[in-house]
């Protein structure tokens, strides 16, 4: 009872002092044109009073400061004009840290216990850094002030930084602000006339205001870096300018973009040039995606004016093409292709052993930056019973020669969904279990639907909501548990496929022992820069995510490079507005932005324009004519929030709305573009158009009307 009655005290004499600056305007008062209208009567009467004066001056700082009154930095200025450099950096720097620590005292006393009862479950990680890191952070804020000192005050009043600390460090932090600005108040004093603004102090002055922010991040960088290398030595000169970890899509990009500007670049591999992409993941499925495709055009013959048509194959020689694909586009991220370009390619299992050195093959390469580029691997849920069974991921799928007869593919995203309809087409027998309610589960739900019924015609078994829990073998048989609804569900199965997501490789190359800081996802965590907690080691592609796309990975290796081999002059921040992405399955999703789900989510208004395909001339030629394209823009524009097109060859048409969206165009923009005829392409400018007239200016048109009534004598 006694706290609460000092609280609501507290508030009432803050409040009443608060009210009354404003009330009788004393704002005014801390106005440079006010200050230096009266200029010289301080003057004169600091000569008279120095001790006096600089006691008021010094109590009415801490007051301002402790309130979060507005003009701490006219009278930061005006203490430098009035009692000089020396005299106003002592009194500032004492009042600004003073009254800093009494607003962090009041914010703490009236409201930390409220704010931590309330939403201490959700500060719990803030908690734990502040605790951890916090001295770091205010420093790194008051050094650098992202927001304004009174925020900083406010706010960390309410975590657990001890008061003892929150002072010191705001001390230190403020001071190197404080001269710069008791600097400039001292040339401002000086000046007498408009001619004077352009004297070589003043100048100075202005330039050290402007820069001082630019100074004091390097400063902050300089220390974070020391702190971070703590421990490691750096060598005195180095045997590489970049060494890369991996030759997946982000690494073969890395390395390429090093060798291109001259930088001398070593290139680590320990399995297969091209990473997954090339040897398990986009070529291979692609290749026996379009195999199965052929099937399911004999399979429509009539739909083409044959009667009947049939196709003899051997699964093992469809196999067997699809690794001559392979093998047909591996010249592409071979090892001599990249010596060819300057960069030395070293076979072998790397080990990062400090901030600046690699070990491989026995050997320690020296190096001014590191590139991450390790890539991931099939994510193997911890399913009881699943070690008893020889299961399958795409990693190992590409070894099968005998079709299996009954396939589980686990998993509804894109890997599964791709690979449940190509083995269906190819013969097997398939069942695709999802635990979640659709497949394609960040798609809208109309297009997770409609592939879904495509599988089912098709002959797929698809399992939403049906959590796999349990691998059996019983008499032979093998099962798949699952559980749907609260019932057990059992799925007989030849053979299994895990396609339930990819899982970054981070471990077994040192970033543990060297304590690079990985995300709660899983993954290295990197800045906007791509650069680790090392400010030298950078990393790509899968590995850092979020996105586990090639595209994604070779556009995160651009920066990843560049920063690294040139960050210390001018670096990049990783553009991430415009994500394209496609799902091959018949028909293909293909997506830009947003969707309709993820609008709503994130309360982003929002209208949409949808154009079937069923009515383009090409798509009919070709008894293609199925699917849509669907368009978010933002409400009364013609800018593009994002895209949706189901339909063939979707992947393909997408790159006219990202293209579009990248570069601001908008939808009247693709409208006025030639299209050729008849070409699936079409669709875009027929989507454009339908929004066009959905923002038909009625009323402009009413008039037009009467224009040309009026120009027939009607």
């Amino acid at each position: 009872m006694k706290s609460r009655t000092s609280k609501i005290v507290l508030l009432l004499v803050i409040f009443v002092l608060v009210i009354s600056f404003f009330a009788f305007d004393l704002g005014q008062y801390l106005t440079l044109d006010y200050l230096k209208s009266q200029q010289q009567s301080f003057s004169e009467y600091y000569q008279q009073n120095r001790l006096l004066t600089l006691g008021l001056y010094f109590l009415i700082y801490v007051v301002v400061t402790a309130l979060s009154l507005p003009g701490a930095a006219v009278m930061t200025l005006a203490g430098g004009a009035l009692f000089g450099f020396w005299a106003a950096l002592l009194v500032v720097s004492f009042a600004s840290t003073i009254g800093a620590t009494f607003a962090f005292l009041v914010s703490r006393f009236l409201l930390r216990d409220w704010v931590q009862g309330k939403f201490g479950d959700k500060l719990k990680a803030i908690n734990e850094g502040v605790e951890k890191e916090g001295a770091f952070y205010l420093f790194s804020l008051r050094l650098v002030p992202i927001f304004p000192f009174f925020v900083i005050n406010l706010v960390m009043g309410l975590t657990p930084l001890k008061t003892s600390l929150f002072y010191i460090v705001s001390q230190v932090g403020m001071f190197a602000g404080t001269i710069v600005y008791v600097n400039a108040g001292t040339q401002l004093g000086q000046l007498e006339s408009a001619a004077g603004i352009l004297s070589p102090g003043i100048l100075f002055s202005f330039v050290l205001l402007g820069i001082f922010p630019l100074v004091a991040k390097k400063i902050l960088g300089i220390f974070q870096a020391r702190k971070v290398y703590a421990g490691h030595e750096q060598p005195q000169k180095f045997d590489y300018n970049l060494v890369v970890v991996g030759a997946g899509s982000a690494g073969l990009v890395s390395s390429y973009i090093a060798a291109a500007v001259k930088a001398k670049v070593a290139l680590i591999e320990k399995h297969k040039m091209g990473g997954d992409c090339l040897n398990t993941g986009c070529v291979p499925s692609k290749a026996l995606i379009r195999s199965a495709k052929m099937l399911s055009y004999a399979k429509r013959a009539k739909e083409f004016g044959f009667k009947k048509a049939e196709v003899e194959f051997d699964f093992a020689e469809v196999m067997e093409r699809v690794e001559q694909v392979v093998q047909k586009v591996e010249p592409h991220d071979s090892i001599e292709r990249y010596t060819g370009l300057g960069v030395e390619v070293i076979e072998g299992e790397a080990t990062i052993t400090s901030p600046w050195s690699v070990k491989v093959n026995g050997q320690l390469l020296t190096t001014r930056s590191i590139i991450i580029a390790t890539g991931a691997r099939p994510f193997v849920p911890p399913i009881e019973g699943l070690d008893q069974v020889d299961y399958l991921t795409s990693d190992n799928i590409w070894d099968l020669r005998t079709l299996p007869e009954k396939l589980v593919v686990l998993g509804g995203g894109p890997i599964g969904s791709e690979l449940t309809q190509a083995f269906a087409r190819l013969g097997s027998q398939v069942t695709q279990v999802e635990m979640m309610p659709q497949i394609m589960g960040r798609e809208d739900l109309e297009v997770s639907e409609y592939v879904q019924q495509k599988f089912v015609d098709e002959g797929i078994d698809v399992l939403t909501g049906h959590a796999a829990k349990e691998v059996r073998v019983v008499d032979g048989k093998q099962l798949l548990i699952c559980e749907h609804n609260g019932e057990t569900v059992e799925v007989e199965f030849t053979h299994l496929l895990v396609a339930v997501g990819r899982k970054a490789n981070i471990t077994g190359f040192g970033l543990e022992e060297l304590g690079v800081q990985i995300s709660e996802r899983g993954t290295v965590s990197v800045d906007p820069l791509m650069a680790t907690n090392y400010p030298n080691i950078f990393c790509a592609g899968d590995v850092a995510g979020p996105y586990q796309f090639t595209h994604t990975a070779s556009h995160q290796a651009w920066y990843a490079s560049v920063n690294a081999l040139f960050g210390q002059f001018k670096s990049f921040k990783v553009d991430y507005r415009v994500i394209p992405w496609a799902t091959f399955t018949d028909a293909e999703v293909a997506r830009v932005g947003l969707n309709e789900t993820e609008a709503k989510e994130q309360k982003i208004p929002f209208e949409v324009t949808r154009y079937g395909i069923d009515d383009l001339d090409r798509a009919i030629a070709d008894s293609e004519d199925h699917g849509w394209v669907k368009i978010l823009t933002k409400p009364g524009s013609d800018k593009i929030l994002g895209v949706t097109i189901v339909g063939t060859h979707a992947g393909d048409l997408l790159a006219e709305y990202v293209l579009a969206m990248k570069y601001n165009l908008g939808l009247n923009k693709i409208l006025g573009t030639i299209h050729t005829y008849p070409t699936l392409a079409e669709m875009n400018k027929m989507a454009a158009g339908n929004w066009k007239k959905a923002h038909a200016p009625e009323k402009l048109l009413q008039w037009v009307e009467k224009f040309h009534a009026w120009r027939r004598g009607a």
